[in-house]
């Protein structure tokens, strides 16, 4: 049978699974978020940019890499009516890269300072926070190697999260070299999961030996146990990224002075997700959670813009997923402010009261106030029902009579007091304004 047919033969239809309606009472949280995300970017000096739904699949397949589970598993791919292979936007990075080269920006001063909210398409379990459409705040600082870039990026992911009231967040913070170093780290990976391997799970069995980095990262709590014991890549830093490294500590030892509850903590299992990462990868993580709730990630990916066919350019970022991190304000209890709230409504008897409401309502709207007129096919106490449940801070009452004296009644819905008021719109919208 049609699973949105049931027996009664009419049709039914419900989300996608792993998606989710963003509904007008859960809108204050997205608008509290963004608004903040906004704020914070430009305050930081980065700039928005906006990369296309949908992009060439082999963008992704070079940038992200072969072997993570995003190419190897989650990717929405389908072939266009032309024959191309296109990919919606699982990561938001390799996007902002491709625009990067395409479009002239390594003639810009540098680093290049963008930012980006957008939604993200990923075949996955559905979980707490995480669907298969969800929606990224993400940045990226692109052009310049100095580890003091990667303090403000951490930094910026940091004000942006406890600006919005979270608290008691931990930030994780590890290096995994470069294509200097991480070959000898590789190699000791393999040894290390080599005598453990059978005790592992099917995916670190395959994953063995093309990306050992990947066992560190797996979500399995059997093969957790035997990455808590493995070799750390911190220990096998060549001199440049052992520098960057030290320099990175320092820098983030300073902001513990600026913004309390800074605490970097060294994790050698922090790798991510994605293979174009290089040097420093961090995380913020909400209270007892780990790693499977993540509300910030990102890192360094000196090697990915050369690898798309750009010149050899240093980039780093992170990524914020805004479903987890409205679950989690929720789980805080913090405020996503007052709703939305309709300025009036306009209730009327008789026809030529409600014509003229209309039109009040009308030129109110053209003035910014927010306005609406009761449901013409209700009585007047079934209009003021109406009024309440809509959350109106005031009605403007138009009666017949009161049509012929050119006044109408102003009464708020909250402390029950009103006042006669001019059937001009300027008048009305004065009231309502100076008690806002």
């Amino acid at each position: 049978m049609d699973p949105a047919r049931p027996a009664t033969g009419r049709m039914t239809f419900r989300a996608p699974r792993g998606t989710a309606d963003l509904l007008p009472d859960e809108q204050p949280y997205w608008k509290l978020v963004d608004s903040a995300a906004l704020l914070t970017a430009q305050a930081f000096g980065y700039r928005r940019i906006d990369t296309p739904l949908f992009e060439d699949t082999r963008l992704f397949q070079r940038g992200v890499g072969e072997d993570t589970d995003i190419v190897e598993k989650e990717m929405y791919t389908f072939a266009d009516r032309g024959g191309d292979s296109l990919t919606l936007k699982p990561e938001g990075t390799a996007g902002v890269c491709r625009a990067y080269i395409e479009n002239g920006m390594p003639n810009l001063p540098q680093p290049v300072r963008l930012f980006y909210l957008t939604p993200i398409f990923r075949y996955d379990r559905p979980q707490a926070g995480r669907y298969r459409q969800h929606h990224q705040f993400g940045i990226e600082a692109i052009g310049d190697p100095s580890p003091a870039v990667d303090a403000e990026v951490i930094e910026l992911g940091w004000s942006f999260v406890t600006g919005l009231g979270l608290k008691r967040l931990a930030i994780k913070v590890n290096s995994i070299g470069d294509r200097v170093c991480r070959p000898a780290y590789r190699e000791s990976l393999k040894r290390y999961f080599a005598e453990h391997i059978d005790e592992m799970c099917r995916d670190c069995k395959a994953r063995l030996p093309r990306n050992p980095l990947r066992l560190l990262d797996c979500k399995n709590e059997t093969c957790q146990r035997f990455g808590d014991q493995a070799p750390r890549s911190v220990d096998y830093l060549c001199e440049p990224c052992s520098s960057h490294w030290k320099e990175l500590l320092e820098y983030l030892d300073d902001l513990q002075g600026i913004y309390p509850g800074i605490k970097p903590q060294l994790d050698h299992r922090l790798v991510r997700g994605l293979d174009y990462y290089t040097r420093t990868v961090f995380e913020i993580q909400p209270p007892d959670e780990g790693g499977q709730s993540t509300l910030l990630g990102g890192g360094r990916y000196d090697g990915l813009i050369e690898q798309l066919g750009g010149p050899p350019t240093p980039g780093i970022g992170f990524g914020c997923g805004r479903e987890r991190l409205i679950l989690n304000l929720k789980r805080q209890e913090i405020s996503s402010g007052p709703p939305s709230a309709t300025d009036l409504v306009a209730v009327f008897v008789g026809d030529r009261a409600r014509r003229k409401a209309y039109s009040l309502v009308a030129a109110l709207r053209a003035a910014r106030c927010t306005s609406v007129m009761a449901p013409p096919s209700r009585s007047l106490k079934g209009q003021m029902r109406y009024a309440d449940s809509v959350g109106a801070r005031y009605v403007l009452i138009v009666g017949e009579r009161e049509l012929d004296r050119g006044v109408g009644t102003l009464k708020s819905l909250k402390d029950q007091t009103q006042i006669e008021v001019s059937l001009d719109p300027s008048a009305i919208a004065s009231a309502v304004r100076a008690t806002s």
